[in-house]
């Protein structure tokens, strides 16, 4: 019998095979790089947003509160945007997706919970062997490669 295309035969192990995920390709679980990758696009979104609306106050200004700004304006992107959309602008750009394993939308309350507990950085650095962290573990999402064209 031939596996799926696009899936190993049932004796071996991935990322993603425990969840039913295809090796490879769109649907496969998206690798750290793209991730990292993702998150660091989306700091700077969030970063270059506070220096357009804090003209004149520097958000890098040490032991003023003006600090968190660009944590508080990533949260606020990140959330929205996977709550409404499925991934944040830097996923989007990357061709990732964030899915709930019963494939239903994340929804802003579970987009919310998985962005506070990536900003609190030890929840996503602890992860399982389908690259599943605490954030996406306690919200029942995994990051994938999203289908080509899409975002």
């Amino acid at each position: 019998m031939q596996p799926a295309q696009g899936r190993e035969p049932s004796g071996s192990r991935y990322p993603g095979v425990r969840l039913g995920l295809p090796t490879s390709g769109p649907g496969a679980v998206a690798s750290w790089g793209r991730r990292v990758a993702a998150l660091f696009i989306d700091w700077f979104a969030a970063s270059f947003v506070v220096l357009l609306v804090a003209r004149g106050t520097s958000p890098w200004t040490p032991g003023s509160l003006a600090q968190l700004w660009p944590l508080v304006a990533w949260a606020v992107i990140v959330t929205l945007a996977t709550g409404l959309s499925g991934a944040s602008p830097g996923q989007h750009l990357l061709n990732l997706r964030v899915i709930r394993l019963d494939r239903r939308p994340v929804g802003l309350w579970n987009a919310l919970i998985r962005t506070v507990l990536i900003a609190l950085v030890i929840p996503p650095l602890v992860a399982d062997a389908d690259r599943r962290g605490w954030h996406d573990l306690a919200v029942g999402t995994v990051v994938v490669n999203g289908p080509r064209g899409a975002g």
